[in-house]
């Protein structure tokens, strides 16, 4: 055989081989093509009922807060801030020495701002100008105790020392007994689902099996507010405080897995 004959034979081997290569691999990847196109996604066939419960509780408030303040006026804003912090030192001093710690006591806001008087018309337009006759600083504390009663001791000692804003006073629980009862509460809002899915269950001849999800809802306990002018504090017997029990509801909806019965 001549050189060129075995060159001829070597080239078509490999053509041979090469064809071969590519068709196994046209063949693997049908393959894979079809076998993807056989995967098929079913929806899930498990069947749920989503019920929401509810548990409520009466409780009474363990924290009391107080919030007062005072105002000062003068012609400039050093006069009005210097007068401001004079008598809230002296209201500040006051209801510390009922038995209010300084933890207890804080600031809820301080502001200063011009006054003007708009009634003063202008001589020669006789048009009205708004004219700067000095400057007003607010500064307003707050008390939070679980002394309840002394709430209307604060607000006397506060006026009488100088006081002249009662802004509000409202109830509400402390964290450590709104964490105990939120605890407490949860546990019987899913308990009350339960009870709520068994129920509508009970005639479809259906039976829980599982839970799949459960979305607890936040505590909440709106306090009441109670407003007060300064003037209503001027009493010689303590002003009266009132505070009463509460509902607390919270909520929890679960979603239940079922079967037959």
């Amino acid at each position: 055989m001549t050189i060129k004959n075995k060159t001829i034979l070597a080239t078509l081997a490999a053509i041979v081989i090469v064809s071969t290569t590519v068709f196994a691999s046209m063949q693997t990847s049908q393959n894979n093509a079809y076998g993807q196109q056989a995967t098929v996604l079913y929806p899930s066939r498990e069947k749920t009922i989503s019920v929401t419960g509810t548990a409520t509780t009466s409780v009474l408030p363990d924290l009391v807060t107080v919030q007062f303040g005072v105002d000062t006026e003068g012609p400039t804003a050093q006069e009005a801030i210097k007068a401001n912090s004079q008598i809230m030192n002296a209201v500040a001093s006051a209801v510390q020495n009922l038995g209010i710690s300084k933890d207890e006591i804080s600031t809820a806001g301080f502001s200063i701002y011009p006054v003007y008087n708009d009634s003063v018309p202008d001589p020669k337009t006789g048009i009205h100008k708004s004219i700067l006759t000095g400057y007003r600083a607010s500064n307003t504390l707050y008390v939070k105790t679980i002394k309840l009663s002394m709430a209307g001791d604060i607000i006397d000692t506060a006026v009488g020392a100088g006081a002249n804003r009662v802004d509000n006073v409202s109830f509400s629980l402390s964290p450590e007994k709104q964490q105990s009862l939120q605890d407490d509460l949860l546990g019987k809002a899913v308990l009350n689902a339960k009870s709520r899915a068994e129920k509508a269950l009970e005639p479809l001849s259906q039976k829980i099996i599982g839970v799949k999800m459960v979305n607890l809802s936040e505590f909440n306990m709106p306090p009441p507010p109670i407003n007060y002018g300064a003037g209503a504090a001027m009493m010689e017997k303590s002003t009266p405080i009132f505070t009463s029990n509460q509902e607390v509801t919270t909520t929890a909806n679960v979603i239940f897995l079922i079967g037959d019965q």
